[in-house]
C-alpha cells in the first residue's frame, strides 16, 4: 500500500529539477512564504467547489489536485532544502498518529 520509494523518487525528481540552476533552493522563510501561499490558494479553490462563494467568470479554471500538486512540490522543495527524509518524516508522524489517536474514534467493524 505505502510505497517508500515513491517519496524519495519525487524528493530526487524535485531535487534534480532545482539543482539545475544556479539560484538553487529558496531560503526557509521564503519557503514558508511560499507554502502559505500555495495553502492560500488551495483555500480559494475548495471555496469555489464546496463554499458559498462561485468563481468568477473570469478566474481561470483550476482544480483542488492542481493546488494539492503545487503544495506538494513547494513540500518536498522545503524538505529537500533542509536535507530532511519525507520517508522519515511521515514514519515518525504516523506512529505518533497511530498511537495516540487509536481510541480517539469509532472504528468499523
Amino acid at each position: 500500500m505505502y510505497n517508500k520509494d515513491s517519496m524519495a523518487e519525487m524528493q530526487k525528481r524535485v531535487d534534480d529539477f532545482i539543482s539545475q540552476y544556479e539560484e538553487g533552493y529558496f531560503s526557509p522563510l521564503s519557503m514558508l512564504a511560499r507554502f502559505t501561499e500555495e495553502i492560500g490558494e488551495l483555500a480559494r479553490e475548495v471555496n469555489h467547489v464546496y463554499g458559498e462563494k462561485p468563481k468568477k467568470t473570469t478566474e481561470e479554471d483550476n482544480t483542488i489536485e492542481a493546488e494539492l500538486g503545487d503544495l506538494l512540490f513547494v513540500l518536498i522543495s522545503f524538505a529537500n532544502s533542509q536535507n530532511i527524509s519525507l520517508n522519515e518524516a511521515f514514519d515518525q508522524a504516523m506512529s505518533k498518529i497511530e498511537t495516540r489517536d487509536k481510541n480517539r474514534w469509532t472504528k468499523k467493524e
